[in-house]
């Protein structure tokens, strides 16, 4: 196990403007849903998200997450990204929190997300799945 997360180890920003969308797709490249995506894709992703955190570790960017939203009734998480030299030391629960009590988001009511891989993760932080109130329906989409 990696050591655990001490204070001063990472520097988290709320801001797209915090990272670029080149040095993104190294994160991407580590998940199987995100791989194929390209710096012009990413770009236009980072200028039509809402919400857009990170962290960075020797100025260098190891996490990412973003949050599409109306600011008042309804958000969703999406692309949680840390990278594997980074798991295991408390990271990832780290920025999800910082991106779920900053203030843009912490009074919206509902914030969904969707996964196959985080599921427990996800429900250590309060998430969880209630079957029977919601279904997602989408259009095919085929990740490479």
């Amino acid at each position: 196990m990696g050591r655990v997360l001490q204070p001063g180890d990472y520097l988290f920003y709320d801001n797209k403007r915090a990272l670029a969308a080149a040095e993104l797709v190294d994160l991407y490249r580590f998940t199987h849903w995100g791989r194929s995506r390209t710096v012009e894709q990413i770009d236009r992703m980072l200028q039509g998200s809402s919400l857009c955190f990170s962290a960075r570790h020797d100025e260098r960017l190891v996490a990412f997450c973003r949050i599409l939203t109306d600011f008042v009734f309804r958000a969703s998480l999406w692309d949680i990204l840390v990278h594997p030299d980074h798991q295991g030391r408390g990271l990832g629960t780290a920025l999800l929190r910082y991106a779920l009590d900053h203030p843009a988001v912490k009074p919206i009511p509902l914030i969904v997300t969707y996964t196959s891989d985080l599921v427990p993760f996800l429900r250590r932080l309060g998430f969880a799945s209630d079957e029977g109130n919601m279904q997602l329906l989408r259009v095919p989409i085929e990740y490479s």
